[in-house]
């Protein structure tokens, strides 16, 4: 199965909560520019389609993305007003987790860049933004009123997952590791064909969901 960012060296300590921002300034004195901050160990997902796991786990087939929905969750869908779907969200006690995934290089790196580009906009509006260190690499949390964000992203094979998870202050870090759980089970289809990077995977929603949305529609009107 395919692994994703680096296994932690036999002896390695883990690596701690580097208190750095995103784009390289640092909370805390005594950080070095280039003390990016490594997985503490990666873990066996998020899956590429060809390294999908044959298990019985429940996956809600999306198209681009398959993603596990935990017991009681709830689902919101985003459309764009254009008519595609642009983001299925999943409701939970513990907060909104969301999860996307892109184009990407075959070199991969693209999360890091996307990294500093959330960072910046989130401190444009008004967000504190603190980096982390997690299980595939930098984490990024942010504090916005009264609610708490976590960003995780992984680089896969001409893929990039990111999911994000908004909930309560009190509950972030229980809604850090609910997201993590859910993007450590998420199988991702990227499809053979060319993409410019950064370009939004399709979501396709089933038809159960699909019709239902409709018939809301048509009620509306």
């Amino acid at each position: 199965m395919a692994l994703f960012g680096r296994r932690r060296r036999e002896g390695e300590e883990p690596v701690a909560d580097t208190g750095r921002t995103a784009d390289g300034v640092d909370d805390l004195d005594g950080d070095d520019e280039d003390d990016y901050p490594t997985p503490v160990q990666a873990p066996e997902g998020p899956y590429d389609e060809a390294d999908a796991p044959d298990d019985d786990f429940p996956r809600l087939d999306l198209g681009s993305v398959r993603i596990p929905v935990p017991d009681g969750a709830q689902l919101q869908v985003e459309m764009d007003p254009a008519g595609p779907v642009r983001a299925v969200h999943v409701l939970t006690p513990v907060g909104q987790v969301t999860l996307n995934a892109y184009a990407a290089p075959r070199s991969g790196g693209l999360w890091r860049e996307v990294c500093g580009e959330l960072a910046e906009q989130l401190r444009g509006d008004g967000a504190a933004v603190r980096s982390h260190a997690g299980e595939w690499g930098q984490e990024l949390g942010a504090a916005l009123g009264e609610v708490s964000l976590r960003f995780v992203g992984v680089d896969g094979p001409r893929w990039m997952l990111r999911g994000v998870v908004a909930g309560p202050p009190e509950l972030a870090d229980t809604s850090a590791q609910a997201l993590r759980e859910l993007v450590r089970n998420t199988v991702v289809v990227r499809g053979d064909q060319p993409m410019p990077v950064r370009t939004p995977l399709q979501i396709d929603l089933p038809k159960a969901i699909a019709d239902h949305i409709a018939e809301q529609a048509e009620q509306q009107q």
